[in-house]
């Protein structure tokens, strides 16, 4: 089954790979009149030129989102700073929740995993060839198993083991990875432990999770074994933001593989770890390209 999916216009190269020059603002704020004119009108005051737009008017929720790709035309060159200082008040006057970072800024992620691996070497390939504008600070995991993996990659692993009376020094001592190593991106590539609402919530909209169906089918063991008892014609895989309402994030993408009642059991799971790879590696992209914004439960994901 194959479906468009959200991506990087011709005009547009990906973030992280862009000229020094190029920025991306990406704003959310209560819907009204007069903002794209002030966004529009602020970026032609400060000699820049819109490269991409994109905008949403949610009316459910009354919010208003957007995202920019512009380029710096001044004679000298503009900082990022300067750009954020002076658009200030243009966020004020809107009510705008707002950043403005450089196009060839990669994000800095932190990969979290367990003992299955085909996400975590799936992101790690598609990072080492560019296909993922991102910088892997680090490997994550409770076990030993995927240091060699990581090294082979030239990434730095940490094995930081979680146990019921140690789960509270683990997360801190993540938390504090994160902090020192200036990481924006967490992603738990099949990392099998849950994670505290103390954590959830100081990374909030900072994680992404891989779960191996359409939420909330088929939660616990074997998932795919279930499936198969079911006879299911879809296979799925959902990558979501996590909160702490475990597996109930908003979503980010999904992905699905239609398949017929000859299919084992672990031939499933051989098809779910596929679109567990796509569905993941496409929520990284786009979050670390600044295309994901958060709609309260939703989310909105500019192509």
């Amino acid at each position: 089954m194959s479906k468009p999916h959200p991506s990087a216009s011709a005009a547009e190269p990906p973030v992280g790979q862009g000229p020094p020059d190029q920025y991306i603002l990406t704003l959310s704020c209560p819907d009204k009149q007069g903002i794209v004119h002030a966004v529009s009108s602020y970026l032609f005051m400060t000699g820049c030129n819109i490269e991409d737009s994109q905008q949403f008017g949610d009316r459910d929720t009354g919010l208003f989102f957007m995202r920019v790709h512009f380029r710096a035309e001044t004679p000298t060159r503009v900082g990022v700073e300067d750009l954020r200082a002076s658009f200030a008040a243009v966020g004020e006057s809107f009510r705008m929740d707002w950043q403005i970072h450089r196009a060839d800024e990669r994000m800095r992620v932190v990969l979290m995993v367990s003992r299955f691996g085909h996400c975590l070497n799936d992101l790690l390939f598609r990072w080492s060839i560019g296909a993922l504008p991102v910088e892997v600070a680090a490997v994550v995991s409770n076990h030993q198993d995927f240091a060699e993996l990581a090294g082979s990659y030239g990434v730095p692993f940490r094995h930081i083991p979680v146990t019921p009376d140690t789960k509270a020094e683990a997360e801190a001592e993540l938390l504090e990875l994160v902090r020192r190593e200036g990481v924006e991106l967490v992603v738990l590539a099949r990392y099998m432990q849950v994670l505290s609402d103390d954590l959830c919530k100081q990374l909030s909209g900072r994680i992404i999770n891989i779960h191996h169906s359409f939420l909330p089918s088929f939660k616990g063991a074997k998932p795919y074994h279930q499936a198969h008892a079911r006879g299911v014609k879809l296979i799925g895989a959902t990558a979501h933001y996590v909160t702490a309402e475990l597996d109930e994030g908003p979503i980010i993408e999904q992905e699905v593989e239609r398949v017929g009642h000859e299919l084992t059991p672990e031939r499933l799971v051989a098809v779910g770890r596929d679109v567990e790879c796509q569905a993941l590696a496409r929520a990284v992209k786009w979050h670390s390209e600044r295309r994901v914004l958060l709609n309260g439960h939703r989310t909105v994901v500019f192509g």
